[in-house]
């Protein structure tokens, strides 16, 4: 995601800060460029460092070998078991970030390297995602459509075939019990069926490390693609539909505090027979993470504003209205209506 400016305001996923709307005018063809400055590295190379220990040590909870007790010394034997989980989903996130930051380059604004935050124990995935910060103006729609969709759609290139092969690798078992299951969206489904074929109804795929990797950047992709403010998802609407994107991008932000209040519905009528203050607390468990989301955007909204900067006059050429409208769909494809559910 991108937001529009100079400061960067984090989220529980991804988030980059972009542009300035400060520039009072654009360069003019005969203007001579300056020399950008120097990519200041070490910060970033110092987080990431960090952060890919911080996802490694998440990782013991998706290892085929779990530690045997919450020691030092069992997390530390586990450590080389979570290759399978860390490097895919470090690969997905470094693919998401340099999109972004390539695209940027590209059209000629001036972007940091990502600052990855590592997370670790709170995040089951060891990371809050990065910051980019882009400095100067994006001049046209084209470029803002360019810069919003190139990190979703690099991601993607990654996470997609992570989560086939992680899925080829995972094992059917018969369900017993409550258990936590991953969300699941239409994209999912469909790759989860090419992946494992026709799954018995009282049976389940038990997601191995690889394919946990793989679904966490589906699911960092879809939240990342909600069309409003700053998010990625809100710099290709804006893209596609100028100023009715503000109107659009209210709609999709309540979207996710209906989402909570569906999931709060359904999971208490789920787990009535439990009795009632047990089914609530189940409802508002599996919902949790969509009232999360909504309130991470709406402060996201406040610190960097929901209107984006004026471009130059113009609008999509045709093959990039194309990737809009595509981008968009994806991000249909990838809506997992639960994110995490016990069922």
């Amino acid at each position: 995601m991108t937001d529009d400016r100079r400061t960067s305001s984090p989220s529980a996923l991804d988030v980059e800060a972009e542009l300035s709307p400060s520039a009072a005018s654009f360069p003019g063809p005969s203007a001579v460029a300056s020399r950008p400055p120097p990519l200041r590295w070490k910060k970033n190379l110092a987080l990431f460092c960090v952060t890919v220990v911080s996802v490694f040590v998440a990782g013991t909870l998706w290892a085929p070998i779990a530690p045997e007790d919450d020691s030092v010394l069992a997390f530390v034997k586990a450590l080389p078991q979570t290759w399978s989980f860390a490097v895919p989903f470090l690969s997905i996130l470094l693919a998401h970030e340099f999109g972004h930051y390539f695209a940027a380059r590209a059209h000629g604004v001036e972007a940091s390297l990502p600052y990855f935050i590592p997370l670790p124990i709170v995040s089951p995935l060891g990371t809050m995602g990065a910051v980019i910060s882009m400095k100067g103006r994006i001049k046209s729609r084209n470029a803002l459509l360019d810069i919003g969709a190139s990190g979703p759609l690099a991601g993607l290139v990654v996470a997609l075939p992570v989560l086939f092969v992680g899925l080829m690798q995972s094992e059917v078992h018969a369900s017993s019990g409550p258990a936590l299951q991953e969300g699941r969206s239409l994209l999912y489904l469909l790759l989860r069926r090419l992946a494992v074929g026709p799954i018995p109804e009282t049976h389940d795929v038990f997601l191995g490390p690889t394919a946990m990797a793989g679904w966490a950047g589906l699911l960092i992709t879809a939240f990342n693609l909600f069309p409003v403010g700053q998010l990625d998802g809100g710099h290709v609407a804006y893209a596609l539909f100028g100023k009715r994107q503000d109107r659009y991008g209210r709609a999709a932000h309540f979207l996710m505090l209906a989402l909570f209040v569906g999931n709060v519905v359904y999971f208490t009528r789920h787990f009535i027979a439990d009795g009632l203050s047990d089914a609530l607390r189940a409802g508002v468990a599996n919902g949790m993470p969509w009232l999360t989301w909504f309130g991470l955007v709406y402060l996201m909204l406040r610190m960097g504003g929901r209107e984006h900067p004026p471009t130059e006059p113009g609008e999509l050429s045709p093959g990039r209205k194309a990737i809009a409208v595509v981008t968009l769909l994806l991000f249909v494809l990838l809506l997992m209506p639960t994110p995490f559910g016990t069922y």
